[in-house]
């Protein structure tokens, strides 16, 4: 049996220790929130309790639909076919199906062809470290076309990557298409996504009862500071944390191994022993950040759960939760978010909620016509700087791997998810195909 401590309790974090008990492990994990979830975390807007940020699960999402099994709420999944959205040129489009394609008023016959010729090559494309040697504008430009580009791709990428989009592979726009496939591809032929009744509270709740019973320590409002390697005590592992109380000392405890999930910067600096060569690589990973409004109405937006926009608005999409969740799980309310992904040193995070409100709410008044202000019962602001790696060119290559230099040390996160995007999914998958490389009897 290994003492093993687990630095970040989001999905990979609370994954990993589920595991590790189950190997038999002593594990403590240490959360600087109050809360557990990271990403996933939930919070009160209203009445109500649900997640600070969105999240939707597919039926392909097998590894989501493992673990919730595993946690016995599998019966708790609500499985909708939702509709999609456009904001172009001033207008609120449907773009749900085929015909709905066909007909979108932005682009001529001709570059509807490209683009959808565009989509359906990349879903099929396999060699996706091929498409890290290459620019996304450039590969987007050349399928689908200049004015395609300029038109749906470039406005999509700037909304999701900033300017980071110019150094941005390939490989970014593949992993995302592989996704949206997958959503269609169940079986079904419908875009079914799930969500599990009580959100992720739910989940959360009985993840922490579930790790308690098999022994898991959580320790909650506890940051890390370092984690050092030392030969003159009974284990290897000194961990010094802080702990957000009124005793300020730092406490000091002793593990075997450590497993930190936290960003990789962050990871650089609590890890005082790293070569200076993985210091430089952790580093150099860029993240993209993101300020996300969640606005609780009394009227919905639109029945779209998902509207992408192609103007210029002060948020990056419009997510509209009531279009997939059941209103009633909002207290007969809608719940929407908006989304504005930014780099992490943007002048956005020093700005007031006030100003973000207004710009923000002053934006659904010129989208929406029947949209008004009075309507909003509740509006929180969630800033988060690190949200995911941009994947530059040649990233995977450039990549620490998650075993360190320093005995018993691994950094596993985000940044090592090359060939997919950002989700609850794929960070249980991380999870669970690291453990298999390296924890296995």
């Amino acid at each position: 049996m290994k003492n093993i401590a687990i630095i970040g309790s989001g999905f990979l974090g609370l994954t990993l220790a589920l595991r590790l008990a189950e190997q038999g492990n002593q594990v403590t994990i240490f959360e600087s929130a109050n809360e557990i979830g990271g990403l996933a975390s939930v919070w009160q807007i209203g009445d109500i309790t649900w997640d600070k940020h969105y999240h939707v699960t597919l039926l392909s999402d097998s590894f989501t639909r493992k673990i919730v099994g595993e946690l016995g709420l599998q019966k708790e999944f609500e499985w909708v076919e939702t509709k999609t959205g456009f904001y172009t040129d001033g207008k609120l489009v449907s773009m749900s199906n085929t015909l709905e394609f066909l007909k979108f008023p932005p682009l001529d016959l001709i570059s509807k062809f490209r683009l959808g010729g565009t989509i359906f090559y990349a879903a099929r494309v396999k060699d996706w470290k091929a498409l890290e040697k290459i620019s996304v504008e450039n590969w987007l430009t050349k399928l689908s076309g200049k004015k395609t580009f300029e038109k749906m791709w470039n406005p999509l990428l700037k909304a999701k990557l900033g300017e980071a989009y110019k150094e941005t592979s390939a490989a970014f726009i593949w992993a995302t298409i592989q996704r949206m496939y997958a959503a269609r591809n169940s079986g079904l032929k419908k875009e079914m996504f799930g969500y599990i009744r009580g959100g992720y509270a739910k989940v959360l709740q009985r993840f922490a009862e579930v790790l308690q019973e098999k022994g898991v320590e959580i320790k909650l409002n506890s940051k890390v500071l370092a984690t050092e390697f030392t030969e003159n005590t009974e284990r290897n592992l000194k961990v010094t944390y802080s702990e957000n109380s009124v005793n300020s000392v730092n406490s000091v405890a002793e593990f075997d191994k450590a497993i930190l999930t936290c960003p990789s910067n962050i990871a650089a600096q609590i890890c005082p022993q790293l070569t200076e060569s993985e210091r430089i690589k952790l580093s150099n990973i860029k993240y993209q950040g993101i300020v996300c409004a969640s606005l609780l109405t009394k009227k919905s937006l639109s029945p779209y759960y998902v509207t992408n926009i192609t103007d210029e608005t002060p948020f990056t999409g419009i997510i509209e939760m009531s279009a997939l969740v059941d209103k009633k799980e909002f207290g007969g309310n809608a719940l929407i978010y908006l989304p504005k992904y930014v780099a992490p040193d943007d002048e956005l995070f020093y700005q007031t909620d006030g100003k973000i409100k207004e710009k923000f709410i002053s934006a659904l008044e010129k989208m929406y016509p029947h949209f008004k202000r009075e309507d909003v019962v509740e509006f929180k602001i969630s800033r988060v700087r690190e949200v995911f790696p941009i994947p530059t060119l040649s990233y995977s290559r450039n990549v620490p791997p998650p075993k360190t230099s320093i005995d018993g040390v691994y950094i596993v996160n985000s940044a090592q998810i090359t060939n997919g995007t950002l989700n609850v999914n794929e960070t249980i998958q991380l999870a669970e195909r690291f453990l298999e490389a390296n924890f296995t009897k």
